[in-house]
């Protein structure tokens, strides 16, 4: 194993700039679902589905594991901060055979009073393109709008250009430049 280190963008919104909390009006089969308990591995299958041999596996491996997506799903939803007004699953019902998938998940922690942020947004790789992310980042913010937050951050891989650019197109800036050392196979 050899450590290396990620360039990670910490970025902030300040929802009363922001101000844009329409829906986006989702293809056919796409639907948008509220948090409740029982969608914990939903929220986890849909995170692994998402991340799974992205960059984001290499800082944060357990992104690239089911289980643990499972786990780390049931840590946030149960830190004293989670906000469930600000996690959003993401569905897709294929019209021929009726089977639901889970194909995005955003969550959303209470850092401070008015400080949220939003954990683990992902769109599984057949999805993207399509405007989802920005529908799901979009119910996100509104979901953090609704308990009094103000300002919200993120944390970006500086290499995953595809989301960075959605988040600036949302109106998220730069706060800092941080690194994240992680230990990776030399073989990869």
């Amino acid at each position: 194993m050899q450590v290396s280190y990620f360039k990670r963008y910490r970025m902030q919104i300040d929802l009363q700039e922001y101000g844009d909390f329409e829906d986006i009006a989702l293809p056919p089969g796409i639907q948008l679902h509220a948090w409740n308990d029982a969608l914990v591995e939903a929220h986890a299958n849909a995170k692994h589905l998402s991340f799974q041999n992205e960059i984001d596996c290499n800082v944060f491996p357990c992104l690239g594991d089911a289980d643990g997506c499972e786990r780390l799903m049931n840590e946030i939803s149960s830190r004293s901060g989670f906000v469930p007004e600000a996690t959003w699953l993401m569905t897709w019902t294929d019209p021929l055979n009726h089977c639901t998938q889970s194909i995005g998940t955003v969550q959303g922690i209470r850092e401070q009073k008015d400080v949220g942020s939003i954990q683990n947004i992902g769109i599984t790789a057949q999805f993207r393109g399509m405007g989802l992310g920005t529908a799901i980042v979009k119910k996100c913010l509104a979901g953090f709008a609704t308990v009094g937050v103000r300002f919200v951050t993120l944390e970006v891989t500086a290499n995953n250009s595809r989301a960075y650019r959605l988040y600036e197109r949302l109106g998220f800036r730069i706060l800092k430049v941080v690194f994240k050392s992680a230990e990776i196979s030399s073989v990869i």
